[in-house]
């Protein structure tokens, strides 16, 4: 089954451009809709997040120290950098008597406006806690405190790693398709779209037993606070607050993007197929759409899908739309 036109760009008349790929919406017993090939193997890069998180809230480690929901939802995170984030990584890392030495993510300039002006005029460098991964970090070395793990966290067979491979296999319902290592050093396993598509269903249903309880305080973390999942101008902050708290949503990179519903019991898995952060944006917006979650006059749905394209005049030289055949 080939991969199915999503979203394109007109300019003066003409298609200018057209982004490919594959989505899935799931249910508690399976596939409710498919555009292109559920069966299509990617890598969740960091879409998948809440369930490495999930072991840290299985094991009682995140108990045990005392996180909050804020920290949870950091956990979750592809965050901008923003003092917001970097102070509450900050925070959590001397609460476990760490630095930020002690992660394994590197670093990089932040996203948020404010804090790279801020390091770029003070003559600063980024540090780890800067990185976008370093909630994700930080829930990583809460987990390995509890689970009297070495330093390098990161490495495959360490029993952090071990622990997110085998949540994620089993949320999936599917073994490990092998793993590549994603931008932050930690082992990022591949599934079908079907697969992660089924696991955010799995987050929309969750159970009464310990497994169930993890998967709604980390869904219930993000959607309380969406501030902490991205940032400002960010996508999943964003539509999680169009949504008005009734979904949690999370990009990945390469064009990835999933959506828990609890309220329908449903989940989203897409990847667009060039890896354009703009396809996957845009047809996340048209599939929420399509399921009714967003308001048809928010201005969100401008934002990364109906409104118009201008150049550096102001003048309006074209649109994006959704493919026929791909809901909106």
């Amino acid at each position: 089954m080939q991969a199915a036109e999503m979203i394109e760009l007109w300019r003066g008349g003409r298609r200018e451009s057209l982004h490919l790929g594959h989505a899935v919406i799931c249910d508690s017993t399976g596939v409710v809709e498919a555009w292109g090939c559920p069966g299509n193997v990617i890598f969740p890069r960091s879409s998948c997040k809440m369930i490495q998180a999930l072991p840290l809230v299985e094991s009682g480690a995140a108990d045990a120290v005392g996180l909050t929901d804020r920290q949870l939802a950091l956990a979750c995170a592809s965050h901008s950098g923003a003092r917001i984030h970097v102070e509450t990584v900050g925070d959590w890392l001397t609460g476990l008597d760490l630095s930020e030495a002690d992660l394994r993510c590197g670093c990089h300039m932040p996203q948020d406006k404010e804090e790279n002006r801020r390091l770029t005029c003070s003559d600063q460098e980024p540090d780890q806690r800067h990185n976008n991964c370093s909630g994700k970090h930080a829930g990583f070395l809460t987990l390995n405190r509890h689970l009297g793990g070495g330093p390098e966290y990161v490495e495959p067979d360490h029993p952090v790693q071990q622990a997110a491979k085998a949540a994620f296999e089993e949320v999936t319902g599917e073994d490990s398709r092998g793993y590549g290592i994603d931008g932050c050093s930690a082992p990022n396993h591949a599934c079908s779209l079907k697969g992660l598509a089924s696991a955010m269903a799995a987050f929309a249903n969750p159970g009464t037993d310990r497994r169930g309880r993890a998967m709604r305080r980390l869904v219930d973390a993000m959607r309380t606070h969406p501030e902490m999942v991205a940032g400002e101008g960010r996508a999943c902050t964003s539509l999680m607050r169009a949504a008005r708290g009734k979904i949690a949503v999370k990009t990945g990179a390469e064009g990835v993007f999933v959506a828990i519903l609890p309220e329908e019991g449903l989940g989203i898995a897409l990847k667009a197929l060039d890896g354009a952060t703009r396809a996957s944006e845009a047809a996340i917006v048209a599939l929420l759409l399509h399921l009714k979650v967003l308001d048809n006059d928010d201005p969100v749905i401008s934002t990364y899908l109906t409104g118009p394209i201008r150049n550096w005049r102001g003048i309006v030289t074209g649109e994006m739309r959704t493919a026929p055949g791909f809901p909106s």
